[in-house]
C-alpha cells in the first residue's frame, strides 16, 4: 500500500512538472533569464516522499529545462544546454550540464533534510513555519547555485549578455538573486507550507487507519 501511494504521488508530481513545462506557468521570462515555478513540486515531493524521489524529480526538472532551452532559446540558453553555442564561440559547452542538473537535483534533496532537521529541533511544534523554511531554502539552493555557477563557469559570456565586465558582473549576479530569487523563494515557501502540510497529514492519517 505504501509503495502504491508513493508511486501515485510520484506520478502526480511528474504530471504537474510536465503541465508546468508546457504552459507559461512553468517558465516566466524576465530579461535574459526565466523565472520558474517548476521547483515547487520538486520541493514538496522531497519533503513528502523523501530525497531519493525528490532528487529524481529534480533531475527530470533539469532535463525539461535543458530541452526547453534547446528548443526555445533565450540570450542565456547556452548556460542550460550544451546544444546552444556559447556567446563568442560556435559550439556549446558540457559545463551547461552541471548548471542545469546539479542545482535541480539538490532541490529535491535539501528541503527534506532541512525539514527533518528543523522538525527535530522544534519537537514537531511550528510545523507550518518549518515547512515554509524548507521551501524557502530549497528554492534559494537552486537560485544561488545556478547564478554562482553561471558566474564561475561562464563569467565572460555572461558579461557579454548583460553588457558588463569585471567585478560588475558579480554585482549583476547578486542583483538577480535578490530581485528574482527571493520572491521565488517566498512563493515556494508559502506553497510548500500549504500543500505539504495537507499531504503529510493525509499520509499520517492513512497510516494510522491502517494500524
Amino acid at each position: 500500500m505504501k509503495n502504491t501511494k508513493q508511486f501515485t504521488l510520484t506520478a502526480l508530481f511528474l504530471a504537474v512538472l510536465i503541465l508546468l513545462a508546457v504552459t507559461p506557468l512553468g517558465f516566466i521570462t524576465i530579461g535574459p533569464l526565466n523565472a520558474t515555478t517548476m521547483h515547487i513540486p520538486v520541493i514538496i515531493a522531497s519533503i513528502v516522499l523523501g530525497p531519493r524521489i525528490g532528487g529524481i524529480l529534480g533531475g527530470i526538472f533539469g532535463v525539461i529545462s535543458l530541452i526547453r532551452n534547446t528548443l526555445i532559446q533565450t540570450p542565456l540558453s547556452f548556460v542550460f544546454t550544451p546544444f546552444v553555442p556559447v556567446i563568442g564561440t560556435d559550439h556549446g559547452s558540457w559545463k551547461a550540464l552541471l548548471i542545469v542538473l546539479i542545482p535541480r537535483i539538490l532541490i529535491g534533496i535539501v528541503p527534506y533534510f532541512v525539514f527533518k532537521g528543523f522538525t527535530h529541533l522544534t519537537k514537531e511544534r511550528g510545523k507550518t513555519v518549518t515547512l515554509f523554511i524548507a521551501g524557502l531554502i530549497g528554492s534559494m539552493t537552486n537560485t544561488i547555485l545556478v547564478m554562482n555557477m553561471i558566474y564561475f563557469l561562464f563569467h565572460n559570456a555572461y558579461g557579454s549578455v548583460i553588457g558588463q565586465g569585471g567585478t560588475v558582473i558579480y554585482g549583476a549576479i547578486m542583483g538577480v538573486i535578490l530581485s528574482s530569487g527571493i520572491p521565488e523563494a517566498i512563493v515556494a515557501g508559502i506553497a510548500t507550507a500549504a500543500i505539504s502540510s495537507v499531504l503529510l497529514r493525509l499520509m499520517k492519517k492513512n497510516a494510522t487507519q491502517k494500524l
